[in-house]
């Protein structure tokens, strides 16, 4: 009987060979190039091959094959099956369709959430403001000790002046220092907005507002001391992005939560998928703003100096990004 399984086996494998070595040549080709680059008749000799192998390892399994056999078999079904079923794209295909269309499109599905991020900021800012117009210790209310440092109710308008446009290596390191901290804070409150948000958004949209209150303390502080200006271009050559991006993560959030607090005629949990979709596009979105914000806020912050040149670089860019959002459209094909 022992004799009697490998002639079987061999056998068995002569007869089908060549159908699996021509399986796996298409295998690799896919592979390697993705299932777009076949023709049509190597599309369908995949399909047909597959079935065929998938057949040989039914038999091989029932009549008890040696091991070896089997072990191929089901390896080159396998990759057979992924091959045919599942979806097959490079990396470069899946960069270019995101950067192309797909991530454009869910920002622009999502205009009402983004719009509520902003308008959350938008409100926190106001009031922090308007709160230190009537009283400056409210500042601290608002503001954490490690983020504001020297800068405060209790500064001289020159100092505040001075960090803002000081080439002084000594100053542009304590005010690099606090650039890098509010970086760091808003990388972390965009993370917990997109994050907390599937908690029916309140805690997205109260970080979200703690944030526009930090932000409108700070303007409160330097508009008391005819700064406004100075600081609105100091901000804007790397906090057009970085609040952006805030906003879309918050928005990602919020996406999430809402499809939970009203799912219509889905589930909650079909309706989290759903949305889950838009809202981890977002949250890459945000992602790549905060790098470039980052790089923003190391080199060109410290390099540019003119205020006029600040307020046009960031919101010069601030405009590439909108461009992007509004114009790019999805790939076909």
């Amino acid at each position: 009987m022992s004799e009697v399984q490998p002639i079987r086996s061999t056998r068995f494998r002569a007869e089908r060979e060549a159908d699996w070595r021509a399986l796996e040549v298409l295998i690799k080709r896919v592979e390697s190039r993705g299932s777009h680059r076949l023709s049509f008749d190597e599309s369908r000799a995949l399909a047909e091959l597959y079935r065929k192998a998938a057949t040989s390892l039914s038999v091989a399994r029932d009549i008890s094959l040696d091991k070896n056999l089997l072990i191929y078999l089901e390896s080159l079904v396998a990759r057979a099956f992924l091959s045919v079923y599942a979806p097959q794209d490079s990396l470069s295909g899946v960069v270019g369709r995101f950067f192309g269309g797909s991530a454009s499109a869910a920002v622009r599905r999502s205009g009402g959430v983004i719009l509520m991020a902003f308008l959350a900021l938008f409100l926190g800012s106001w009031v922090a403001a308007n709160l230190f117009a009537q009283d400056p210790a409210w500042f601290y209310t608002f503001v954490p000790g490690e983020l504001a440092g020297e800068r405060g109710p209790g500064a001289s308008t020159e100092t505040l002046r001075a960090g803002l446009f000081s080439t002084e290596a000594n100053l542009i390191g304590q005010l690099g220092v606090f650039a890098a901290s509010l970086f760091s804070h808003n990388t972390r409150v965009a993370l917990f907005s997109f994050a907390l948000g599937v908690f029916a958004c309140v805690p997205s949209l109260l970080l979200t507002i703690y944030n526009g209150l930090i932000l409108g303390a700070f303007w409160g502080l330097y508009a008391d001391r005819g700064l406004a200006l100075e600081l609105f271009g100091w901000l804007s050559i790397h906090g057009v992005t970085e609040l952006s991006a805030l906003a879309l993560a918050a928005a990602g959030g919020f996406r999430l939560g809402l499809a939970l607090l009203f799912p219509g005629s889905m589930t909650r949990k079909d309706s989290l998928r759903m949305a889950s979709k838009d809202a981890v596009k977002l949250a890459l979105i945000a992602s790549l703003m905060l790098l470039v914000a980052g790089l923003l806020e190391g080199f060109a912050r410290q390099l540019v100096t003119d205020t006029t040149l600040r307020i046009l670089i960031g919101w010069g860019i601030g405009v590439l990004w909108l461009a992007w959002f509004l114009l790019a459209r999805r790939r076909t094909g």
